[in-house]
């Protein structure tokens, strides 16, 4: 696919790779009714490591997965596959959740980088995982500092995994001379996230799990058990774990006010490994700036390279609209942002451009907790952008809510369900429209080395904690 705006519903790039490998791939779809010990709805990270979870603690329950479309055709195929931490967030989470669960957290999201890789390898999922780490990078002058106050914090905590690189450095590695500074953790990398969630799939099967593809949930019955309903059939289950992330507000309102949907758009280039190689981009390292609507990249082991950018697109009244299963609507910015971080790259055409959903909550990190109406029913939703590795936390988190039991992840902070929420329609979209627009101002002036509006400094302002690094 070109740089064409007009393409209708198409495959994101690393979820129609994927598929690809399975060619002969036919979907199992649910048509008789069922009883379960667990059903799971929603057949992305957040799902399969819960119930791959559950299986590995107790593999004599039955553990069932529904998804509306594939496995992986939501978030989890179409994110940037950035394997990022909540390091860089340690001082929101301590003002939110305190000192020592913003410890826990910070380590939490740093072994689950290290957990992912070693399952991969275990199981022999061919996801190009590469734990070549981030860089976390100023590209102006407005932006240099942005990472002294929490590395300060995490070296008295002594959890700093971060080191300065020199300037020569930095625009080596990251391949472009617009990064006057920058930081670099080993605890990160990058993933094919379409083969990831479709390896998780592989081995979930493996484990025992049901897994019914094309198979949504039409409505849910309260009650003991709860009743799922399907186009064609029913399931009965002990336990329900809602695992929809964006789509859960489709059918639960109650959440509407507790995230904010919110394009991320990505674009791809052809195979260029000469080109990229002779620009310093040889491994798998994320490259993340410091900017409240982050770029962030990356290159494959094919010679590829990924550009995103989020803060884009923020449907009214957070609906799920065709925009999010098209080609990019921001290719201009994307282009624009490729060709300013990339002038040697200014004649590669993108191969393919695509946008996904990302769930941004009002902390700009995920929740967990149990229905009112049932407790037998328990959800996870978001991450914020910044899920690829932190989805494995939410399947321990998950797990041990499902299997009560008394421990680190059932006593997380992150068990508290949604914390606080944003405004009534259409005051809120309203509003998101003026922060992205007063963001957007700035970040030019900023680029471009000249004064921002007071007005558009206090309007940022209100964007600016929870939304730095996530990707």
């Amino acid at each position: 696919m070109s740089d064409n705006p007009a393409a209708d519903h198409i495959q994101p790039f690393w979820f129609a790779q994927a598929m690809k490998r399975e060619s002969n791939h036919c979907p199992k779809v649910l048509t008789q009714d069922i009883e379960a010990d667990v059903c799971i709805v929603g057949g992305g990270y957040t799902g399969l490591w819960t119930a791959i979870t559950i299986k590995q603690q107790q593999p004599e329950l039955r553990v069932v997965i529904i998804e509306k479309g594939l496995c992986g055709s939501g978030a989890s195929g179409r994110n940037g596959g950035c394997m990022l931490t909540w390091s860089t967030k340690y001082t929101s989470m301590k003002k939110i959740y305190g000192e020592q669960q913003a410890i826990h957290l910070v380590q939490a999201s740093e072994r689950a980088v290290y957990a992912l890789e070693q399952f991969c390898q275990e199981h022999q999922i061919d996801a190009e995982l590469r734990r070549d780490g981030t860089l976390y990078t100023a590209t102006n002058a407005a932006q240099q500092g942005s990472m002294d106050k929490v590395l300060a914090e995490l070296s008295k905590q002594e959890i700093n995994s971060w080191q300065q690189w020199h300037k020569e450095r930095v625009q080596r590695e990251a391949g472009s001379s617009q990064h006057i500074e920058g930081f670099y953790s080993p605890a990160a990398g990058s993933v094919q996230p379409g083969l990831l969630v479709r390896g998780l799939k592989s081995v979930a099967e493996k484990l025992g799990v049901e897994v019914y593809e094309q198979t949504p949930m039409e409505a849910i019955d309260y009650g003991q058990p709860v009743t799922i309903r399907t186009p064609q059939a029913t399931v009965a289950a002990g336990k329900v774990v809602l695992a929809l992330n964006a789509w859960m507000l489709e059918q639960f309102p109650q959440f509407r006010r507790s995230i904010v949907l919110v394009s991320s758009d990505m674009a791809i280039t052809q195979p260029i490994p000469g080109k990229l190689a002779a620009m310093g981009l040889k491994d798998g390292k994320a490259v993340v700036d410091s900017r409240i609507f982050v770029h962030y990249y990356r290159s494959t082991p094919d010679g590829r390279l990924m550009l995103g950018k989020g803060g884009n697109y923020f449907p009214f009244a957070n609906k799920i609209t065709r925009a999010f299963d098209q080609a990019s609507r921001y290719i201009p910015l994307l282009r624009r942002s490729f060709d300013t971080l990339f002038p040697s790259l200014k004649d590669e055409a993108f191969a393919c451009t695509w946008t996904g959903a990302s769930d941004r909550s009002t902390t700009g990190l995920p929740f967990f907790g149990k229905l009112a109406e049932q407790d037998n029913i328990v959800y996870g939703l978001g991450y914020s952008g910044n899920g690829v590795a932190q989805t494995w936390i939410g399947g321990q988190i998950l797990s041990s809510l499902v299997l009560e039991q008394d421990n680190e992840w059932s006593r997380c902070a992150l068990v508290s369900g949604p914390k606080g929420s944003f405004p009534i329609e259409p005051v809120r979209w309203l509003g998101v429209m003026m922060v992205r627009n007063a963001i957007r101002r700035k970040e030019k002036a900023e680029d471009a080395g000249k004064g921002v509006f007071w007005w558009d400094k206090q309007l940022a302002k209100f964007a600016n904690a929870a939304a730095k690094a996530d990707k």
